[in-house]
């Protein structure tokens, strides 16, 4: 009288721990095995199979199990598949107790061949599809399983149907995931590659290359939009990169804007595939079964594009397709930077040129008026009178401060061109200190200004270039001379960093307003200040003493107080000892 509950808490049990496992585990082939463990000891089956279906009917094995021996070989795997295919065709569990005397199956090939008796199996069903399904049988026994057997197994079905649903989706996540990773990888690798050249061509040919390998596609071409040379002339897409098998490459082709692709493409924005391509009808002109081309474009603007060509399959895969596009999206920033950087090149080389005309021009006569002034000045043309010696003295210091700037935009065009070259030795900062200084001593007296120098102790050996460091010293210690009042007081410190020499030029002079303190080493900027304006300069010798400081491997640096004076502070390398010594 106890044996049907204890049967009924017995089947219970095991669905709570196939349910409590399927919460729990990702591992659904040991969730399948419990599966089918469960149901064979249950329904005292001989052997349990578990197997899904593809969408063209085939009977795929996942698991099967046997109560004596676990996991059945291959070669015992003799069942009905007619009653599988049944249970899978009508979306229903089916029961026989004797199959050979079943009228729905006595006469089928596998029930009378492997003496097939007891048989249940029920469709494994996931959102109303079949999946699979599970096949339990006894071929001793006839008459084993009754109607409750049946819901046990259809029970059971239902948990290992979703398991294997839980398990589909947790893959198909988890390769999307994947995927998506990896995509970011790749894409983080292009953009690197792209973007660490300013050279279009190459920036092209990456591009292409990155096409033909990730499509596998049989050759290709970037082509660029291009106006014609008169500007009545119609533009047209120009071949700059590309890769045949076919045809001898050509990268100067130029197909006209009425191309049937290419008026698409404008038209569209889009992707366009051709088919069956003759060789005149070929962006390239390399025949091909099938043509994919995809705009280069970037907020609106169409750039150009990229052609892949395949000569075996009848279309471009729609991942390629995807990719091609994101492609296309990044070589359009590079194209942009590239382009702009090749402007700004263009620019400079253009702007360097004219300095080095202009400066060169301007030269030759000033020589030729420093020559003839000096010469005047001292009596060679005859006695002069004192006015006529006061003017040529004023023309011989406005030939001098017109010197300053041409010298100061020499120096500037050739620092930014890169074509100056540093004579790099060691020697005593304080050496080049007390040159300056002495050469300065004159100009300092005529305005009554007392100049201090501090030296340490120690002699500080630099390694930079001695002329270039007299230029930086002079031109600051020059500003504060001209920027102090009479009477003033001028400093020049030097002191040490663990690596580098300090030096701070020092003066009680008028102040730089803070309004122009952001601004003070831009080239030929100068203060609205009137007190400043009355001083004669360019606004170039500080943008050109900073450029001498930072290329040496040293910093530059100022505070200031409006009538309190200024400071400004640089620095250079230190000798090594070994240096040094030598």
């Amino acid at each position: 009288m106890t044996s049907a509950p204890i049967n009924q808490q017995a089947r219970l049990a095991a669905l709570y721990e196939v349910s409590a496992q399927l919460g729990t585990t990702l591992d659904v082939g040991e969730l399948l095995n419990l599966v089918m463990d469960s149901i064979i000891k249950l329904t005292s089956a001989e052997r349990g199979i578990l197997m899904l279906v593809d969408g063209f009917g085939e009977q795929q094995f996942i698991t099967a199990r046997s109560l004596e021996n676990g996991d059945i070989p291959a070669a015992d795997l003799n069942i009905s598949r007619s009653i599988v295919q049944r249970a899978v065709d009508n979306k229903q569990p089916i029961l026989t107790d004797n199959a050979q005397e079943d009228a729905r199956f006595a006469d089928t090939q596998s029930v009378i061949g492997y003496q097939l008796r007891s048989i249940m199996c029920a469709p494994l069903l996931v959102r109303g599809q079949v999946i699979g399904a599970v096949y339990v049988d006894n071929r001793l026994m006839s008459g084993l399983f009754k109607a409750e057997d049946l819901e046990l197994l259809v029970m059971f079905a239902n948990q290992a149907a979703m398991a294997i649903d839980n398990a589909r989706l947790f893959q198909e996540t988890d390769q999307a995931l994947r995927k998506r990773v990896d995509e970011l990888t790749l894409f983080q690798r292009i953009d690197r590659e792209l973007n660490q050249s300013l050279d279009l061509d190459r920036v092209l040919n990456l591009a292409l290359d990155w096409a033909l390998r990730l499509t596998d596609s049989d050759g290709g071409a970037v082509g660029l939009l291009e106006q014609g040379a008169d500007t009545a002339d119609p533009a047209y897409i120009r071949l700059r990169v590309h890769r045949s098998q076919v045809v001898t490459p050509e990268t100067d082709r130029q197909i006209p804007l009425t191309h049937p692709v290419v008026a698409e493409l404008l038209a569209t924005q889009k992707t366009v595939q051709t088919y069956a391509v003759k060789a005149e009808e070929a962006l390239d002109g390399s025949p091909a079964a099938v043509q994919l081309a995809v705009p280069i474009q970037q907020e609106g603007e169409f750039l150009g594009l990229i052609a892949l060509e395949s000569h075996m399959v009848t279309t471009f895969l729609k991942e390629d397709i995807e990719f091609v596009n994101r492609l296309a999206d990044r070589a359009a920033v590079a194209i942009k930077n590239s382009r702009l950087y090749a402007e700004v090149r263009e620019a400079n080389e253009a702007r360097s040129k004219f300095i080095s005309l202009v400066t060169h021009e301007l030269r030759l006569p000033l020589t030729s008026i420093n020559g003839y002034t000096d010469l005047l000045l001292k009596g060679l043309a005859g006695a002069l009178s004192d006015p006529q010696k006061e003017m040529l003295a004023v023309v011989k210091r406005n030939a001098g401060r017109m010197s300053i700037l041409i010298s100061d935009l020499s120096d500037l065009n050739r620092l930014e061109s890169g074509r100056m070259k540093f004579d790099y030795t060691t020697f005593p900062a304080a050496d080049v200190i007390r040159e300056v200084t002495t050469d300065l001593q004159e100009a300092l007296n005529g305005k009554q200004q007392i100049l201090a120098v501090e030296l340490p102790e120690e002699p500080l050996v630099v390694y930079a270039d001695r002329t270039r460091m007299g230029q930086i010293l002079s031109n600051l210690l020059n500003n504060a001379h001209k920027y102090t009042p009479a009477g003033g007081h001028l400093t020049v410190h030097l002191g040490r960093t663990a690596t580098h020499a300090r030096f701070e030029v020092i003066d009680t002079g008028i102040g730089i307003k803070p309004e122009d303190q952001t601004q003070l080493f831009q080239q030929f900027f100068r203060s609205e200040d009137p007190a400043v304006r009355e001083q004669t300069g360019w606004g170039l010798g500080l943008a050109v003493v900073r450029l001498f400081v930072e290329e040496q491997g040293g910093e530059i640096s100022f505070n200031s107080v409006v009538g309190e004076g200024s400071t400004f502070i640089f620095t250079l390398p230190l000798a090594l000892p070994e240096t040094e010594e030598a």
